[in-house]
């Protein structure tokens, strides 16, 4: 597996923030924003980051609560979904993408770039792909798509949910489907977070099948 290390980055706004390297072992296929859940660059985005570095790709995993404070790393208990929560809130979206931006413009020199994201970074990988030029975009579990879905992404978009996603409702997935009849949507029998490990919602199967769509995304799109 490979091994990552942090490096620092420029927003266009000038804002400095560290972000998690990760580089496969061969000459990079395309490059990777990963985008963090509310509980920050932690041990699970740092393990996602070099599991998708193995299969290819130049990964950069911002983190995005450096514009409030440097080096959050939340536990998943309630005491860290209130944090993560107050940190989103106060980061708002357009700072966010402009961080993404910034490490999608790094990534570039290794071919096409792709977001992937989870939870909040699941909405962001969304967002990004309407107000940036990446060329692919996955999505996972992101409760603020909804929000959003009438901003036309610029690239291709593949979204995976829970049907037992208490903060993503059956109604809002259809709506979604109705407004990006384009998008690849899938759903899972499985609840909010399903794809991380060391969350109560941890879904062996949902997860796999769901990484083997994502990578076959990926390959399709950016190579």
């Amino acid at each position: 597996m490979p091994q990552g290390n942090s490096v620092k980055l420029t927003a266009a706004d000038g804002h400095s923030f560290e972000a998690f390297h990760a580089m496969p072992p061969r000459t990079p296929r395309g490059g990777l924003v990963l985008i963090q859940e509310i509980f920050g660059v932690n041990q699970h985005i740092r393990a996602v980051a070099e599991f998708y570095a193995s299969k290819g790709y130049a990964v950069l995993a911002p983190a995005l609560f450096d514009r409030v404070e440097p080096g959050v790393e939340l536990a998943y208990d309630e005491a860290g979904v209130t944090r993560g929560r107050e940190l989103r809130t106060t980061i708002g979206w357009d700072s966010p993408v402009r961080d993404i931006a910034a490490c999608a413009e790094e990534l570039v020199g290794y071919g096409r770039v792709a977001t992937l994201g989870y939870c909040w970074g699941g909405s962001l990988s969304y967002v990004a792909a309407a107000r940036t030029r990446v060329s692919a975009a996955v999505c996972y579990y992101g409760a603020q798509i909804i929000d959003f879905r009438f901003e036309r992404p610029h690239c291709p978009v593949q979204m995976h949910f829970g049907e037992k996603d208490l903060l993503i409702s059956k109604d809002d997935v259809a709506a979604i489907r109705s407004a990006l009849p384009e998008a690849e949507i899938y759903t899972y029998p499985a609840g909010h977070g399903f794809n991380c490990t060391e969350r109560a919602d941890f879904h062996a199967e949902s997860s796999t099948l769901a990484g083997e769509r994502t990578l076959a995304f990926l390959s399709a799109s950016i190579g």
